[in-house]
């Protein structure tokens, strides 16, 4: 899958740089063309003759090279290429890509890069956790670009382990192909509209306190990643989660589920929606303005009231999408609770799931999910989230047509 594939890559100033060599060579035995850039700090471990003899390509590395830039050579590498890797991705090198810093060869073809990037972060565990590493991760990741690793283990320093290692060389292989063998799946949702709320809402009781449920988003956000991979354009509308954005996807970040609701209705038209988000059902009458106190032993003073369903709302309102699925988080009468659901919300589909303490879905990866339609039901096996979610996807595309 990777014959006549062009791929470019960076090889950042790290100890694993050594390890890139064999990634070179593993991909043009799968008949790839590599060609190489080496940073300044690169060419401290690993050298232009032996890239150059594995790559079997000149090796690049000055961006004030006459010879080359007399042709505007940092443009004409990254746009002459289908996908460009950077290995090892020091946390400088990190750093300069996620601020823009274009200070060589290699930064400055990056930044005016048009093929996609993937990144295989290589250094020290503390490095790698440090709040400054992370934001720049999450930044290169908010736009666009693709991670492969770290890796957790030993360290090249002694008696150091921990998550930052560099990715063995045939997981990046690994990584790259099923890059290649994604992006040339069919998009059959592509110009589609795909609305997707996920995680919980949460409901303030006074300026310190709320009621929330523990979803984790982990469903809803594999379902927006899938809905992605597919060609739709995709609207997520997420409550407070702690895992990270899918790619290629709008988000809307909420708390209430009013908030939720008014949200949904903004982000009309669309094909489809995926309602997946657990939405608290009722809140607090009112709200304290201050933290309420304890009182004696006496209850607190607490009283609830409905919040608007957002899944009803969107079932019958005058844009309602082609497609509505509706999630039906249930702990007792599975099937019964969501055939009313069916019945009563306006949904297409209700995808049901047991979320019962010994269920074990609320921030597991894994999900056990009863698909009901007009149809009937369908029972799936267990599946990790993102199974259910390609699943979900391919049923909805299918009926789209």
């Amino acid at each position: 899958m990777l014959a006549g594939k062009r791929i470019l890559i960076v090889i950042g100033g790290g100890i694993a740089a050594y390890k890139v060599l064999e990634v070179i060579r593993r991909l043009k035995e799968r008949g790839a063309a590599v060609r190489v850039i080496l940073t300044r700090s690169g060419k401290e471990f690993v050298t232009p003759m032996t890239v150059g003899a594995l790559s079997g390509e000149k090796v690049f590395s000055d961006l004030f090279d006459p010879t080359e830039e007399q042709d505007i050579g940092h443009i004409v590498l990254s746009r002459d290429t289908d996908l460009i890797l950077v290995a090892p991705a020091t946390a400088n090198l990190i750093a300069r890509m996620a601020n823009g810093i274009a200070d060589e060869l290699a930064t400055a073809s990056l930044l005016a890069a048009a093929a996609p990037i993937i990144v295989c972060p290589a250094m020290n565990q503390r490095m790698w956790a440090h709040p400054a590493t992370q934001r720049n991760a999450a930044q290169l990741a908010a736009d666009g670009v693709r991670f492969i690793g770290p890796a957790e283990g030993r360290m090249a320093e002694r008696n150091e382990a921990g998550v930052g290692r560099l990715s063995e060389p045939m997981e990046i292989v690994a990584g790259v192909e099923a890059f290649f063998t994604q992006a040339e799946k069919p998009k059959p949702l592509a110009g589609r509209h795909v609305l997707v709320t996920s995680g919980p809402t949460i409901e303030p009781i006074d300026p310190v306190r709320f009621i929330t449920n523990r979803s984790s988003g982990k469903q809803g956000h594999a379902v927006a990643a899938a809905a992605a991979r597919a060609g739709a354009r995709v609207t997520l509308i997420s409550g407070p989660v702690s895992i990270p954005d899918p790619l290629g996807v709008d988000i809307v970040r909420v708390e209430t589920a009013r908030e939720m609701l008014a949200a949904v209705l903004a982000a009309l038209p669309s094909d489809v929606a995926v309602m997946t988000a657990a939405v608290s059902d009722w809140r607090p009458a009112e709200v304290a303005p201050q933290k309420i106190k304890k009182s004696a032993g006496d209850p607190a003073p607490l009283s609830f009231i409905e919040n608007p369903d957002v899944l009803a709302t969107l079932g019958h309102d005058a844009q309602r999408p082609k497609i509505v699925v509706g999630f039906a988080a249930e702990t007792t009468d599975i099937e019964a609770n969501a055939a009313r659901k069916l019945a009563t919300k306006g949904a297409d589909y209700i995808v049901a799931n047991d979320v019962s303490p010994a269920g074990g879905v609320f921030g597991s990866d894994l999900n056990s999910v009863r698909v009901l339609s007009a149809a009937g039901i369908d029972v799936w096996p267990t599946l990790s989230k993102d199974e259910v979610a390609e699943r979900l996807i391919a049923l909805v595309a299918e009926r789209l047509g």
